[in-house]
C-alpha cells in the first residue's frame, strides 16, 4: 500500500527497461522490443540502478548477464508491471459490454493447458465462451497484431507491446529420430553427434532455435517448426532430426519415431500467456486469472 508522503518507488518505465533487458540479455534487442533507442534503455537502467543503489547487470564488452541482485529482483519487477497492466485494463474494460466470446490461440505443444483453461472458464457462473485456435509462433503473433485472437499461449520471443503472465519453461531433453535409424538404439546422445537437425528458417533472438543453431554441426533448414507434433512427420520421412522438449516426449507416441535422451545443457523452451492490453475485456482478464491459477502463479 502506498501512503501520502512515502516514496512510491522507481518509475514503471525504468522497471520495464530492466525487465526487457533481462529477458533478451541485450540492450539493443530490448530497445527494439520497447520501441526505444538503445541509449535511452541504457540510461533508464542506469537511473534505476542509481535509485536502488544496486547493480542489476554484469556487463562486459561482449555480453550482458543478470547480477545476483538482478536475479532476486526480476520476479518482483515482472509482477509490478503485470499488476500495473491489470489495473489499466480493468479500468478500461468497465465501459465495455460483457459476455462476448473470446478466442485463445495456442501452441500445439501446450494444447492440454489451453484445454484446462477453457474447461475452467466454462464451469464459471456465468460461463465464459472461449474459442480455441491452434497456432504456432508466427500465426499467434499475427493473430495478436490483427485482432484475430484475444490472447495466446506462445513461446518466446514475445511480440512487442503485449502484456505477459504465467511464464513457464519446458526443457529440451530428447531428440526425435526415425525408428529405423541407427541412432534409435543409442542410450544418450550429444548435440555434436547429431546430423541434420531440423531448424526453422526464421530463428528470432530469444527463441530456442536461435540458441540451438550455433551448437549444431549440420542443421537441416525447413520453412517453419511452429507445430512440433506435426514436425515429427519430417523426422519419420528422413528429412532430419528434431530437438524435442519433454512435453512432446510425454504426449506423443509414434511407431515410426523414437525419442533418444540428449545432453542439451540448459536448452529450454519458454512459454507464456500474452495479450494486447488495449483490447482487454472482463472475459479476457478472467482467462488470464484462470491461467495463473492453473500454473499456480502468485
Amino acid at each position: 500500500m502506498v501512503y501520502w508522503g512515502v516514496d512510491p518507488g522507481p518509475p514503471q518505465r525504468e522497471v520495464a527497461c530492466f525487465v526487457r533487458v533481462a529477458e533478451h540479455l541485450s540492450f539493443s534487442r530490448a530497445a527494439a522490443a520497447l520501441g526505444m533507442t538503445q541509449p535511452a534503455v541504457s540510461q533508464a537502467v542506469a537511473r534505476l540502478e542509481r535509485t536502488l543503489g544496486l547493480r542489476l547487470f554484469d556487463r562486459t564488452s561482449r555480453e550482458v548477464a543478470l547480477s545476483d541482485a538482478g536475479k532476486v529482483l526480476l520476479p518482483y519487477a515482472e509482477a509490478m508491471l503485470e499488476h500495473a497492466a491489470v489495473f489499466a485494463v480493468e479500468a478500461a474494460r468497465l465501459a465495455e459490454p460483457a459476455g462476448r466470446p473470446i478466442r485463445l490461440a495456442y501452441c500445439p505443444l501446450v494444447g492440454a493447458l489451453a484445454a484446462r483453461v477453457v474447461r475452467r472458464l466454462a464451469d464459471r457462473s456465468p460461463a465464459i465462451d472461449v474459442e480455441l485456435r491452434r497456432a504456432g509462433w508466427g500465426a499467434a503473433t499475427a493473430d495478436l497484431a490483427q485482432g484475430g485472437a484475444a490472447a495466446a499461449f506462445m513461446s518466446t520471443p514475445f511480440p512487442a507491446g503485449v502484456a505477459m503472465t504465467a511464464r513457464f519453461h519446458v526443457p529440451v531433453t530428447h531428440v526425435a529420430v526415425p525408428a529405423r535409424s541407427r541412432l534409435a538404439t543409442a542410450t544418450r546422445l550429444g548435440l555434436e553427434q547429431l546430423p541434420a537437425v531440423l531448424l526453422p528458417r526464421l530463428r528470432p533472438p530469444g527463441s530456442v532455435w536461435h540458441a540451438l543453431a550455433p551448437r549444431l554441426r549440420s542443421p537441416a533448414v525447413v520453412g517453419d517448426l511452429d507445430d512440433l507434433p506435426a514436425a515429427l512427420d519430417l523426422v519419420a520421412a528422413g528429412r532430419g532430426l528434431l530437438a524435442a522438449p519433454h512435453l512432446l516426449v510425454e504426449t506423443v507416441r509414434r511407431p515410426d519415431v523414437h525419442f533418444v535422451p540428449i545432453d542439451a545443457g540448459d536448452l529450454r523452451m519458454t512459454y507464456g500467456l500474452v495479450w494486447v492490453p488495449e483490447r482487454a475485456s472482463a472475459e479476457l482478464m478472467a482467462l488470464v486469472q484462470s491461467a495463473r491459477q492453473i500454473l499456480r502463479v502468485p
